[in-house]
């Protein structure tokens, strides 16, 4: 299975637009994100998890030309605001499989109400089947099974993915112990990484190394970094061994 990192970046992505700070000025091009997102690919497999607004570019850049379903982890635009560039995927395959929980369903349902709606539809728009993705209950893509992780992102109900040994986890500052106990021991975490200081919605540093080392993962991979986190070369040689800056386009094999 394959493991493409579409985007590793946080809302405003890096370089944030305007900024004079080192890392947004930086000419390393691990430091430079697009919003965050990631795509499995195996045998008869391809799932793109969340679909930001730099969704086209990464569809371009990664060469992706088959979605059998998104997965979206929660509503917010960083998210979800690429899902109108679904179009040529719709336009070779027909309706593209959208999961997430009800409430992220019907908030895209409103927002994009040109592809949700089925009455009077405009030619040029795509469709979809929406997917209501329910706590602890696990469902089937192809042949892969997925399992949600229930998790909030401040006071804001999140869903993160576990495929095989991969789990994918962003936009989360607390988890319960039923659903850490599901992720103990796998060969590959992601998990959100804002940057050091605290933040009220997020992981910082310290907290995604104190659960990195609580669930004990074969290998850990940040990701929803800011450029107040540092410059990532930087970062990288304080971290544990076990522990990587995902970035842009990186490519990981499970």
């Amino acid at each position: 299975m394959k493991i493409y990192f579409l985007g590793t970046g946080t809302s405003q992505g890096i370089p944030v637009i305007g900024s004079n700070h080192s890392v947004c000025l930086s000419s390393d091009s691990k430091d430079k994100r697009l919003r965050v997102s990631v795509w499995i690919q195996d045998e008869d497999f391809s799932v793109v998890i969340d679909c930001g607004p730099d969704f086209r570019q990464q569809m371009l850049t990664s060469k992706c030309t088959q979605i059998d379903a998104i997965l979206f982890t929660h509503e917010h635009a960083d998210h979800t605001a690429g899902l109108d560039d679904i179009r040529p995927f719709f336009f070779r395959q027909g309706n593209i499989p959208v999961y997430g929980h009800q409430r992220v369903l019907d908030n895209l349902s409103k927002r994009f109400d040109y592809i949700f709606n089925d009455e009077n539809k405009y030619p040029g728009a795509p469709s979809v089947l929406k997917k209501e993705v329910l706590k602890n209950q696990n469902f089937q893509i192809n042949y892969k099974t997925i399992t949600p992780i229930n998790a909030m992102h401040g006071n804001l109900q999140v869903f993160g993915y576990k495929i095989d040994e991969f789990v994918y986890l962003t936009d989360i500052k607390t988890i319960e112990k039923t659903e850490i106990q599901k992720i103990i021991g796998v060969k590959v975490l992601v998990i959100n990484a804002l940057r050091e200081e605290q933040h009220n919605t997020h992981f910082n540093l310290k907290e995604a190394l104190d659960f990195i080392h609580l669930v004990q993962p074969k290998k850990a991979y940040l990701t929803h970094i800011s450029h107040l986190l540092g410059f990532h070369e930087e970062v990288q040689q304080n971290l544990p061994e076990n522990v990587y800056i995902a970035y842009d386009n990186l490519e990981i094999k499970i």
